[in-house]
């Protein structure tokens, strides 16, 4: 089987697609797989060191609000779709599945156009600018939460939640005293993403003092962005400080309290291994789509959620020791959070693109 995949931006899409694609490759030792995305973003340095084919398009996303950048956008996504469309006869592929990022948008018109079977991966509670575009070419559209899948409401659209949900649950437990943790004690974990949030951070220096001799420890990930400026701040010796957390997600299957934003893929990870969680959303994210995410699971008492502008006094100690102490509560949540948990995402859009691959009277006339 011959796949074109194409995501890009940021990791939120760059994993989901890559966790498909090592999926295929697990599947189908014969397979030929070929990933399209930007010159300029973070895939282009992943994807190679992955050992896939890379294809680079140059192509940038539109502004929302009137823009003179949207003129040349538009000039380059023009001529995105004419290079996608080489790359495409060239490579010959049996099907194309996206991932968002804008660099799926002329993947996916190129295909179309060429006669290709395309299916589209959205991560989030909803679509995004440009699966909101793809979606009009595709045959196929994965979701990762149940509630888009309702509001769709089209036989084209399958819940299959996000692949990086089954890495997770595959994923080697972390040793604790590699951080400096003792395994006795309970672990709350406070991350916000891999550079971090200055305005979580600026609160998170004063905040964290209110964890202070606790009988719990507490690991906050600073991100790479703010780790030197908690380098100063005195703490006892239950809170530790790191930057980055290489493979947070084998210490996640430690972690007692997980506080995060709502990205998709984390929302994935926390379903999959059942980890009760504290959801900080990122305000400042495209259409909110963060808070979002984080609805679907507190509306369904999954997670708690603590937007930034509450983000203050002791509420977050408060929250923390409820998930913490209050078992009946806790136990609740985790089993609430198990109607949001897909096992083997990854494995099923591997068959849902093995099927379309082979309907070859379903291709674009």
């Amino acid at each position: 089987m011959r796949v074109i995949i194409a995501a890009g931006g940021t990791g939120g899409h760059i994993y989901p697609a890559l966790a498909v694609a090592k999926k295929i490759r697990q599947k189908d030792k014969a397979s030929d797989i070929l990933y399209i995305g930007t010159t300029k973003r973070m895939e282009k340095d992943i994807v190679p060191k992955e050992g896939f084919k890379y294809a680079a398009v140059n192509v940038e996303g539109l502004k929302r609000s009137l823009s003179p950048k949207n003129i040349k956008s538009a000039f380059l996504f023009l001529a995105a779709i004419s290079k996608c469309k080489k790359i495409i006869k060239k490579f010959k592929p049996d099907v194309v599945v996206t991932f968002g990022g804008y660099v799926s948008a002329p993947v996916i018109y190129a295909a179309h156009k060429l006669g290709v079977k395309c299916c589209i991966h959205e991560q989030n509670s909803i679509f995004g600018m440009t699966n909101k575009f793809a979606s009009k070419y595709a045959d196929k559209i994965f979701v990762s939460f149940k509630s888009l899948e309702e509001k769709i409401n089209d036989k084209k659209v399958i819940y299959t939640g996000n692949p990086c949900s089954e890495d997770a649950y595959l994923a080697k437990e972390a040793n604790k005293k590699d951080y400096g943790l003792t395994d006795g004690k309970k672990l709350v974990l406070i991350v916000m993403g891999s550079l971090g949030s200055k305005t979580v951070s600026d609160k998170m220096k004063k905040m964290l003092t209110l964890f202070n001799n606790k009988d719990y420890e507490v690991l906050y990930v600073t991100g790479k962005n703010y780790f030197d400026e908690f380098k100063k701040m005195k703490y006892t010796n239950n809170i530790k400080i790191v930057s980055y957390i290489n493979n947070l997600v084998s210490l996640l299957k430690k972690t007692d309290c997980l506080v995060s934003r709502a990205g998709a893929s984390t929302l994935s990870e926390i379903s999959s291994l059942n980890v009760p969680s504290i959801l900080i959303p990122s305000p400042y994210v495209t259409e909110n789509h963060q808070y979002k995410n984080a609805m679907d699971l507190a509306c369904k008492n999954a997670a708690l959620i603590l937007e930034e502008k509450n983000l203050e006094g002791d509420e977050l100690l408060r929250l923390v020791e409820k998930v913490l102490n209050d078992r009946i509560f806790t136990k609740k949540l985790k089993e609430n959070l198990k109607s949001f948990e897909v096992r083997g995402s990854a494995s099923r859009i591997y068959d849902e693109i093995v099927k379309l691959a082979g309907d070859k009277d379903a291709r674009h006339s």
